[in-house]
């Protein structure tokens, strides 16, 4: 039998895979302090961000049952 792999937990919590295959996220900055930020900035915020190349790497690394 092989070896199995763990999966990250803090990455499991944190990351999910879009239909198109890309490690997507969820933003910063959008828990307090909303008065602050403008309109735009908080609009820009609550879409998902999406790991490049070398981060998405790393992300299936700790992420091996996704």
């Amino acid at each position: 039998m092989g070896n199995k792999l763990k999966t990250n937990k803090s990455a499991a919590k944190r990351f999910r895979v879009s239909s198109n295959g890309l490690i997507k996220f969820k933003r910063a900055k959008m828990r307090h302090r909303q008065r602050s930020k403008s309109k735009d900035v908080k609009r820009e915020l609550r879409k998902p961000g999406y790991l490049s190349g070398a981060n998405a790497k790393s992300a299936h690394i700790m992420l091996p049952y996704l």
